[in-house]
């Protein structure tokens, strides 16, 4: 990941004086700014909207429970109101309003001829605009990006409608940008890219150097949703964010066959990392997986709702003293009797971790399944919080079974 910053230094020499450079980070102000200051009360929201979203089961048969679907998946002109998903998210990257108030953009070709000149119509030009921008694509589609999709900030890409697979090539990186959305992609297969040119906004473009082959990279950025992917088999993680990124939510993802699948946090010395709060919420994470599902540094990280049905290694592990509040999910343990445990603590001893902030309640523990919980002297906000989200484990399967790409059809509910 270090690769990111040298690439800053580079791409400053190739701004055309027309546009403001999109490579340069976001302040740190900027970002500090987007962390809430109690990360608690936005716990207690998203179990507010849990609870609230269980309470209608039974009144619409559509209703599962499941607090982002049921905010837009009973609608069955979903198509003409595709903009209204803005207002779903929960957690800490529900302010994500991505291409909200902007147009509809139809991408209508799946080539990726030139990464520094793209043409109209391609998914390449749609998401370096300046403008926000709400894209959308016309038919079934498989793009294998040639080198790195820089996405520029207020853009949603939103699959609903369409089969569409980012494959075979670099995939999709969210760098110094803000208020990104990420819907209904099948995202697999990445690869390295880089030490190329690539445009990142209409006024500049800029020298990359090797990229590590994420499936999402999040990298200084802030109010960024990723949900209702498919996500697998990439040659790094299939979800990335560091270098300070925050406000956050990962939700309804299918994400399988790979091994380092989701790390939050680039590394133990980024003091930036401490402003990083992400949700994870309602995701199944399914076969071939290994480990970090995810592996999280320094912030605060609400994993709630998730059904893991298979790890190799461990599921949630962490470093440099992140908290952990792991709610309501369902945990199913591998065979191996030495893999038993949900938890890894890497490079700290005993003595330090136990100060950790890990707890896990409500949590349902299968096939011999445990979670080493840490931390003394949690506070009653936390507490509380905490306290909210013990019964709801035994809905996992229900709010989790539309994880991944959704098929929809216009004229029905999804």
């Amino acid at each position: 990941m270090a690769a990111f910053f040298v690439l800053f230094l580079t791409t400053m020499s190739f701004t055309i004086p027309t546009s403001s450079s999109r490579a340069v980070p976001l302040p740190s102000t900027t970002l500090a700014a987007a962390a809430v200051r109690d990360p608690e009360l936005v716990v207690q929201e998203v179990q507010r909207s849990l609870n609230t979203s269980r309470r209608r089961l039974g009144y619409l048969s559509c209703k599962t429970g499941n607090p982002i679907d049921d905010c837009w998946r009973c609608d069955p002109d979903w198509a003409e109101n595709r903009q209204r998903l803005a207002d779903c998210a929960i957690g800490f990257g529900k302010n994500a309003i991505g291409g909200r108030d902007g147009e509809i953009y139809v991408v209508t070709d799946s080539s990726d001829d030139d990464p520094v000149n793209p043409k109209p119509g391609t998914l390449r030009y749609a998401v370096i605009q300046d403008e926000p921008l709400w894209i959308i694509f016309k038919r079934d589609m498989t793009i294998q990006l040639k080198e790195e999709l820089l996405v520029n900030s207020y853009k949603t890409m939103d699959g609903r409608g369409a089969s569409v697979h980012i494959s075979g090539g670099p995939c999709i990186t969210v760098q110094y940008v803000t208020n990104v959305i990420i819907h209904g992609l099948h995202i697999h297969d990445c690869k390295q890219g880089g030490n190329a040119y690539v445009r990142d906004s209409p006024g500049h473009y800029g020298w990359r150097t090797l990229s590590d082959g994420d499936g999402v990279s999040i990298f200084g950025g802030a109010h960024v949703w990723v949900d209702h992917c498919t996500l697998s088999n990439c040659r790094d993680g299939l979800i990335d964010a560091i270098h300070g990124s925050t406000a956050i939510t990962i939700s309804n993802n299918y994400l399988s066959h790979h091994d380092k699948v989701m790390l939050l946090g680039h590394s133990d010395e980024l003091a930036a990392d401490k402003h990083m709060q992400v949700t994870i919420a309602f995701n199944h994470f399914g076969e071939g997986l290994v480990q970090r599902m995810p592996r999280c540094r320094h912030g605060y990280f609400h994993v709630v709702n998730n059904d893991y049905t298979h790890w190799e290694m461990y599921a949630i592990g962490g470093s440099a003293a992140p908290t952990i509040n792991s709610q309501g999910n369902r945990f199913l343990a591998p065979t191996d009797r030495f893999a038993k445990e949900v938890t890894k603590r890497e490079e700290a001893a005993e003595s330090e971790w136990k100060k950790w902030n890990w707890r896990s309640e409500g949590d349902l523990m299968l096939n011999g399944a445990f979670f080493t919980e840490s931390g003394a002297g949690a506070s009653s906000n936390y507490a509380k919080a905490s306290s909210l989200g013990a019964r709801s484990s035994s809905l996992v399967d229900v709010i989790t079974a539309s994880a991944g790409v959704v098929s929809c059809k216009k004229g029905s509910r999804c």
